[in-house]
């Protein structure tokens, strides 16, 4: 079966995001890079809620993020992509689909076919639907050295105890510690 990996950055206090929705804090590196360049190696689909997948969207076509950054850019761009929204009625970006309702349903039937890893990246509002059906085999935490006071925290609304198991650290140069988790 695939997996379903959610990989989002944190700040040290534990915001996904800025008070003003800001990820000019986000610590990438050529460190960084690779490690990205290996996890979308990995990968043949990614889920995404509205909000990133339009920024995604905007950015990984673009001529800018073509000759910044060729290899991911290639990935973005040419990976299966799914946007989990009822509020938009299409999607422009090369190989994305939308997918409006029963998101945990479609999902598990997704992780069931055969093929490369599934991510999440970022999409803390998907998260809030795929949390309750426990749909996610690993969370990859990423945690920025940066105190931002204010923001969005990681896993808002979430109410329930869920135990997962730590099973690796990566410490990077910048400063960013990555957490491996999966479900027990």
């Amino acid at each position: 079966m695939r997996k379903l990996i959610f990989q989002v950055m944190v700040s040290l206090d534990g915001y996904t995001e800025g008070p003003k929705g800001e990820l000019d804090w986000h610590n990438v590196d050529e460190e960084f890079n690779d490690y990205a360049i290996t996890l979308l190696h990995s990968l043949d689909t990614l889920l995404f809620g509205r909000k990133t997948y339009e920024m995604m969207a905007a950015y990984w076509p673009s001529s800018h993020a073509v000759a910044d950054d060729p290899i991911v850019a290639e990935h973005m761009n040419t990976l299966k992509k799914i946007v989990c929204s009822n509020t938009i009625k299409e999607v422009g970006w090369n190989n994305s689909e939308l997918l409006g309702t029963n998101v945990a349903e479609h999902i598990t039937q997704l992780k069931q076919q055969p093929g490369k890893d599934i991510a999440v990246l970022g999409s803390c509002g998907l998260m809030q639907t795929l949390l309750p059906h426990k749909l996610v085999d690993e969370y990859r935490i990423i945690t920025n050295p940066t105190l931002l006071g204010r923001g969005k925290p990681l896993f808002e609304g979430y109410e329930e105890r869920l135990s997962l198991q730590h099973y690796k650290t990566w410490i990077f140069n910048s400063g960013n510690v990555l957490n491996y988790y999966k479900m027990p």
